[in-house]
């Protein structure tokens, strides 16, 4: 199994929290597209042979900016290259505001049976706030409109955090999700990024991000809300109805190779990484004028491999299994870290059955800080 990945670097606006690559200037993009068809076949050997794609997941930037034509580019392309697997789940990021009926018929028709859609918010003064595309009442109307046209598989981004006076706006947030009936939602906590419009903000002092403890409620909260309705959080910013995660970013956490095409794409054989240039004039000259994909390989060591599974691992409901990360992985985490895992234990922030690390609550509102305090360290040089 593999999974393939493609960036549409575009957006009609920049939202004020967003740190991926992307250009709100659109001349580029049939280039772009034809771009990434060749490197479609550039690259057509990067997976091993024989593999088939159970997972295609169009990122961005915005892909549901691509026209009906250029989306037929590309699947055309990924279908002459690559086996796709019967029931391949296909996945397109899109904004409330592109989605009128004529697009969501479109891409029905080229192959797309999942939706992402970046609500992040049912409060128009969020919307604003973050300088979203849409409004309010796209938010909903959008998802509504999607499930008449027959995407059943739907997942939506909401975003908790945001400066408010109380925590009545994200249980409002919460309640129009759960109305909306979706089997899969993905929850982020704001985050101020240095380059973003918040973090220029934040730096000139006309900006206050959300005291932790603010934010750390609404994760509570969110916590609570999703159980009551049903969902399981299998990842800790991902909610699904019982046996609808999505297989895409599942694949992910379970270190499944995957193939990522598009300026600032990342991909992963199995054993190292390799990024795509983030800078799309660059890549399309680099791919279209000279056949070369412009991209950087990272050779995971041992220690890499060993700190990826733990990092990966314990976002995740199955949590981390000590006895893989010891016996195929060679970090034995319980000999290295012996004290801390029972001062987490301890304190309530994790649990040991058996061979297996998971985090509880608790401990997910402490899931980078636990990861790093558990890393193998490198190793030092003779």
């Amino acid at each position: 199994m593999a999974g393939l990945y493609l960036h549409i670097p575009f957006c009609k606006q920049a939202c004020h929290y967003c740190d991926f690559h992307f250009s709100t200037s659109l001349g580029l993009k049939s280039r772009l597209v034809e771009a990434i068809v060749r490197e479609l076949e550039l690259r057509r050997d990067y997976l091993p042979a024989g593999t088939a794609l159970e997972t295609i997941y169009f990122g961005g930037g915005t892909p549901s900016l691509l026209t009906a034509a250029e989306l037929d580019q590309v699947f055309s392309a990924i279908h002459r290259h690559f086996a796709v697997a019967p029931g391949a789940e296909i996945t397109l990021e899109a904004n409330p505001d592109d989605l009128s009926a004529a697009k969501l018929h479109e891409l029905r028709q080229a192959g797309v049976n999942r939706l992402s859609i970046g609500l992040q918010s049912f409060y128009e003064p969020h919307l604003r706030l973050m300088n979203r595309a849409h409004t309010a009442e796209e938010s909903t109307t959008a998802v509504r409109r999607a499930q008449e046209a027959g995407f059943e598989n739907i997942s939506i981004d909401l975003i908790y955090g945001v400066p408010a006076p109380g925590h009545h706006i994200w249980e409002a947030d919460l309640a129009n999700a759960f109305a909306l009936g979706v089997p899969h939602v993905s929850a982020y906590a704001l985050t101020i990024e240095p380059g973003t419009a918040f973090g220029h903000r934040l730096q000139k002092g006309t900006f206050t991000s959300a005291p932790d403890e603010f934010v750390a409620t609404q994760f509570e909260l969110l916590l609570g809300a999703m159980r009551a309705h049903g969902y399981e959080q299998y990842e800790i910013s991902n909610f699904c109805q019982p046996g609808r995660e999505s297989r895409h970013n599942g694949n992910y956490w379970r270190g499944v190779p995957y193939l990522g095409l598009g300026p600032s794409a990342h991909s992963y054989d199995g054993q190292n990484r390799q990024f795509t240039l983030a800078n799309n004039p660059q890549y399309v000259a680099a791919v279209l004028e000279r056949g070369e994909v412009p991209v950087t390989l990272d050779v995971l060591t041992a220690t890499d491999r060993a700190n990826e599974y733990l990092l990966t691992t314990l976002r995740t409901a199955r949590g981390c299994d000590l006895a893989h990360l010891r016996t195929q992985l060679g970090f034995d985490v319980r000999a290295a870290h012996a004290a801390y895992l029972a001062e987490l234990q301890a304190n309530g922030w994790a649990r040991i059955q058996g061979e297996v690390l998971t985090l509880t609550d608790a401990g997910k509102l402490l899931a980078d800080h636990i990861t790093l305090e558990l890393f193998q360290p490198p190793a030092v040089a003779a």
